[in-house]
């Protein structure tokens, strides 16, 4: 694929440098769609996307995918990710679910933009021994394990719905443990194997997993760092990498979710809903389609969008027929923009590719359309169906779709015979996915990156103290060390001895407790 910012160079790229500082001082986004560069003010799919939900992580939903499950095609596997940008080493309060939220899956089997299933996740947070800082105590050997100090379990409720009606609620799963942040190597030597006790299978035919994952969206976020870096040396590089995220995977029944084999379609959406003060919830998140609140909604729009439905998607449909980001592709990258009004979104975005994911009568609305009785793909491409695989985005998204080049193709014509071959460089994500559910990676260790100077690997943590503190050059083992830690030690205990001494002569001074 070429670079987004390949057309650049010489003078054009000089002169483009005040298009993009005008821009940004715009709240303009990039072609790759994303905003500034920082990690902890960053835009992905839907990372900090509105400006009330980028305050809140816990309730800020990221991503969603949902996808034929490729080992199990009889099945369907929607994936919900939260908290963006989790630093895995961000303890000591790590990353945990919203107690009082409700994490939402929504389920469109007829095409009238109302939900007919919704799958209702709720969290609760445990604190076996509130006398410590740490989240957990001890090494970790599974989920049960005492020394998890930090612990969570959910419930699952099934609503069946008819015109936003509740027809019936089932429990499908409840106290289901949730995999924990993963701290590092010391606390949880076998990561692997809480993630596996992390999935559940319920008694109607569903698979369940929450908790931390790697997050899997890819994408060089470094676009406004004066064209990646001034000279395009920076291109290419996955900037998400290493960042976790929570979440949800559900893996169910295609006969539970679609209408009938005759219409297999459904749409999908997440949501989030808050619970006031006044003990009642009320919605602070949406997602569909990935990229939508993030470039397509202007700033005026996005917390309304995150707060609204889809059957009320109407409100919303200029800003899909007359689009800001072509017009700010042409302004910077001088890429003339298609003709507007762009139907051709309406019916990728909207309603769904007819003959591949649009279901009959189909009503326009903002959701992820998958046709469940498409096969998983063999050898899945990663522009989808842009590149003949009907498998793919925007038939459905599965977590190797790469939806910035396909989104950044189609908004640039693709589909009006404006032939494009856009990108921005990062093509997979760093880490493989797995083969069988819940799919997505192991998250990233809070002990990742090298050791520190001078310590060796292999070693417990008092041996690679002695190494740490050793002089350079100087021999391991002998009399000189065993000095040298001595002498570290007495400094230490004669720098206690004299805080406390000064603490006294304070405390006398000001005659009260301290």
């Amino acid at each position: 694929m070429t670079p987004l910012i390949s057309r650049g160079r010489g003078a054009r790229r000089r002169a483009l440098i005040p298009l993009i500082c005008g821009a940004l001082a715009a709240g303009g986004l990039t072609a790759a769609g994303v905003a500034t560069l920082q990690p902890g003010a960053a835009f992905a799919s839907s990372h900090r996307e509105a400006p009330l939900i980028s305050g809140t992580p816990q309730y800020d939903n990221t991503d969603l995918y949902a996808f034929v499950s490729p080992d199990k095609p009889d099945t369907t596997t929607i994936v919900a990710d939260w908290i963006p940008f989790e630093e895995p080493a961000g303890g000591p309060n790590f990353f945990t679910f919203a107690d009082d939220a409700q994490y939402d899956i929504h389920i469109d089997n007829n095409g009238d933009s109302q939900g007919e299933l919704l799958f209702r996740y709720t969290f609760k947070t445990r604190t076996r021994n509130g006398g410590t800082f740490l989240y957990n105590t001890g090494p970790v050997t599974g989920l049960d394990d005492p020394d998890l100090n930090v612990t969570q379990t959910y419930d699952i409720d099934l609503i069946r719905l008819r015109n936003q009606h509740v027809l019936s609620r089932t429990k499908l799963a409840d106290d289901v443990p949730v995999a924990p942040s993963n701290v590092g190597k010391a606390s949880m030597p076998d990561y692997g194997r809480l993630r596996a006790q992390a999935v559940h299978r319920t008694a109607g035919g569903t698979t369940t997993f929450a908790g931390q994952a790697d997050d899997p969206f890819f994408l060089d976020l470094r676009v406004f760092d004066l064209l990646y870096g001034g000279n395009l040396t920076e291109v290419g590089r996955d900037t998400l990498k290493g960042y976790n995220v929570n979440t949800i995977a559900l893996q169910v029944p295609n006969d539970l979710i679609r209408e009938s084999a005759g219409q297999p379609v459904v749409g999908v959406w997440s949501t989030t809903q808050r619970r006031t003060a006044q003990g009642s919830y009320t919605q602070v998140s949406r997602l569909g389609n990935p990229l939508v609140n993030e470039v397509v909604n202007p700033q005026k729009d996005k917390d309304r969008f995150n707060a609204s439905s889809p059957w009320y998607d109407g409100q919303f449909l200029k800003n899909v027929t007359n689009p800001e980001l072509p017009r700010l592709i042409e302004g910077i990258y001088k890429i003339k923009a298609p003709a507007e009004p762009r139907d051709d979104l309406v019916d990728v975005f909207l309603k769904g590719v007819k003959g591949l994911n649009q279901p009959p009568g189909v009503k326009p609305a903002e959701e992820l359309r998958l046709n469940t009785s498409i096969r998983p793909s063999a050898h899945p491409k990663r522009l989808g169906v842009l590149d003949g695989d009907n498998a793919g985005f925007p038939n459905g998204r599965r977590l190797t779709d790469d939806v910035v080049d396909e989104a950044l193709q189609v908004v640039e014509g693709e589909l009006v015979g404006a032939k494009n071959d856009l990108g921005d460089a990062v093509d997979a994500n760093d880490k493989a996915f797995g083969k069988s559910f819940p799919y997505v990676a192991e998250p990233t260790s809070g002990s990742r990156g090298p050791l520190a100077k001078g310590t060796t690997s292999g070693t417990d943590v008092r041996s690679q103290l002695g190494d740490a503190i050793r002089p350079a050059g100087s021999s391991s083992g002998g009399l000189g060390d065993t000095t040298l830690i001595a002498a570290s030690a007495a400094s230490g205990a004669a720098g206690i001895l004299l805080i406390g001494t000064a603490l006294a002569w304070w405390r006398r001074r000001m005659r009260r407790p301290y």
